[in-house]
């Protein structure tokens, strides 16, 4: 079993839970928050055709408990909100997060609802509500990032939560290929420069395993935490000579307060598909209890 806090190992396809450790615990989850506002930014760009090729001016609080800032950019400079999910989604970047944040929350102003001060509150709001429409009914987001240190109220979801929130991201085409990335070179305007960065993907199991994204996070309050989505080779069934079933096999993995997150990916992996298999042996029956 798995030395995470919390853990659950989910058929993608079907939602039915294979295992799970308080999974509905309530936890700090880091940077893993940073999947609901990509899909925030994702589900508005395809519902009110927002153009991610357009450029997002890095703002001044994008830096207030940013913690680290990997990729060097600086209030004033601008990206594509492309890029932004890129440096978010792949290196993790709060501060482009924060931006991304800052520039889709100001064009959703006078659309949806106000969710408290300013296009910040407004995109969380957004988060929440996407939340709420996913019955991840134990998650509350304060901020596009997941920073947790000298944040009130303190944000939180669950294991179970977060992997609603995987299965409806991956089912995205684009998700899907912005977290597959394992390097990505993007581009910003500095000062009238254009600087380039390669990003590195801090998905240490990416490319292995079957594994073909998701995320990771980490705060002092969280721990480690990492969501893996994992597939293999689609299972088919012949039902006549004219007539063919073809079932996706394909896991969603969430670790929360793990000792040793990528090492404990591969093991909850691998207990997974033994767990699939036994599963599908005795004819994939759906218990409503152990489902999303």
């Amino acid at each position: 079993m798995p030395g995470a806090q919390a853990f659950i190992v989910v058929d993608s396809k079907s939602g039915h839970v294979l295992q799970e450790r308080e999974s509905k615990q309530k936890r700090q989850i880091g940077s893993l928050t940073k999947v609901a506002s990509a899909m925030v930014v994702l589900d508005w760009a395809e519902r009110q055709s927002g153009d991610l090729g357009q450029l997002a001016t890095i703002p001044p609080e994008a830096f207030v408990g940013a913690n680290e800032n990997v990729i060097g950019l600086q209030p004033g400079d601008t990206a594509t909100l492309r890029d932004l999910l890129y440096a978010s989604l792949v290196q993790s970047d709060n501060v482009a997060a924060y931006t991304l944040a800052h520039h889709v929350g100001q064009a959703l102003q006078g659309i949806v609802p106000p969710a408290g001060d300013g296009p910040v509150a407004t995109f969380v709001g957004q988060m929440n509500a996407l939340a709420k429409t996913l019955r991840m009914e134990r998650t509350r987001f304060v901020n596009p990032h997941g920073s947790d240190a000298n944040v009130k109220p303190v944000p939180y979801s669950t294991a179970m939560d977060l992997a609603r929130l995987t299965r409806y991201a991956m089912n995205k085409a684009s998700f899907r290929f912005y977290v597959s990335q394992k390097e990505r070179q993007i581009s910003f305007n500095q000062g009238g420069a254009r600087k380039e960065y390669i990003l590195r993907n801090t998905n240490e199991l990416l490319g292995t395993e079957g594994v073909e994204g998701v995320k990771t996070g980490r705060t002092a309050r969280a721990g480690d935490c990492l969501i893996l989505s994992a597939q293999r080779q689609a299972e088919i069934i012949k039902q006549s000579e004219t007539s063919t079933t073809v079932i996706p096999r394909h896991l969603i993995v969430v670790l929360l307060g793990s000792p040793n997150r990528f090492e404990e990916g591969r093991q909850t992996l691998n207990l997974g598909w033994q767990l699939y298999e036994q599963w599908v042996a005795g004819g994939r029956m759906l218990d409503p209890k152990k489902a999303l």
